[in-house]
């Protein structure tokens, strides 16, 4: 069973006739495991696909079914399950708490969990450990660099171990190669753990280290390549 499975998929703000259509017939399956990058200029409905895959917009037509569970029909509590069981996210703003600690930051997604997390200190530990930032966890995020509030960002996503890590251009405010580094991170977790790895940019660079690139052009699927990644950007 593919992990995402998408047909016709259109989603439009506003209903009058003629609202914008942001996603306009997408239909593409993803594999579990895979290194993809969605490539697309600004308001070309890259994010909106992102947001659409995470259960974050369910106001869509057509179908998206993750693991053969149709989306749009999830309860809000449902979708906030299967997020935390399934997915982790990633954003280019890091959405760091600055009065918080590396490791209370870290932490966060553990006081969402319907039950206590076992083990929750090893597993801060070994989470940011994975991300290069052992040592760092009692520092405030203005105590570090642009990359390593990303990396401490990338920690909490992996705190509850999901399967899927989705990426909103997060290396979009990053020198390039402070980026760079962050790109081998994802590739790293991909390689070394497998996990599956759907990154959104507007930077085509960013597409080297990817498997399969997915262009997006006005809403709409205008390419889906699959390529020999390369070791470095």
């Amino acid at each position: 069973m593919p992990l995402y499975e998408l047909r016709n998929l259109t989603r439009r703000y506003g209903r009058a006739a003629g609202g914008r259509v942001a996603l306009d017939g997408v239909t593409l399956t993803l594999d579990k495991g895979e290194l993809v990058a969605i490539l697309g200029t600004s308001g070309s409905g890259k994010s909106t696909l992102l947001n659409v895959l995470g259960a974050l917009d369910r106001d869509y037509t057509g179908e998206v079914l993750l693991d053969g569970r149709e989306l749009r029909g999830l309860t809000d509590d449902a979708a906030a399950a299967l997020r935390q069981r399934t997915l982790g996210f990633v954003f280019q703003g890091f959405h760091l708490v600055p009065s918080w600690s590396v490791r209370q930051n870290v932490a966060l997604p553990a006081s969402f969990a319907p039950t206590p997390v076992a083990d929750l200190a090893k597993r801060i530990d070994e989470a940011l450990e994975r991300v290069g930032l052992a040592g760092r966890g009692d520092d405030l995020p203005a105590a570090l660099s642009g990359g390593q509030r990303q990396r401490v960002a990338i920690a909490r996503a992996l705190l509850l171990k999901p399967p899927v890590l989705l990426c909103d251009e997060p290396t979009g405010s990053l020198d390039h190669a402070t980026g760079a580094s962050i790109l081998a991170l994802f590739e790293s977790l991909h390689r070394d753990e497998g996990f599956t790895v759907i990154r959104v940019t507007h930077e085509e660079r960013v597409t080297a280290i990817a498997r399969r690139v997915l262009r997006i052009e006005d809403g709409r699927l205008v390419d889906d390549r699959r390529q020999r990644p390369k070791e470095s950007v």
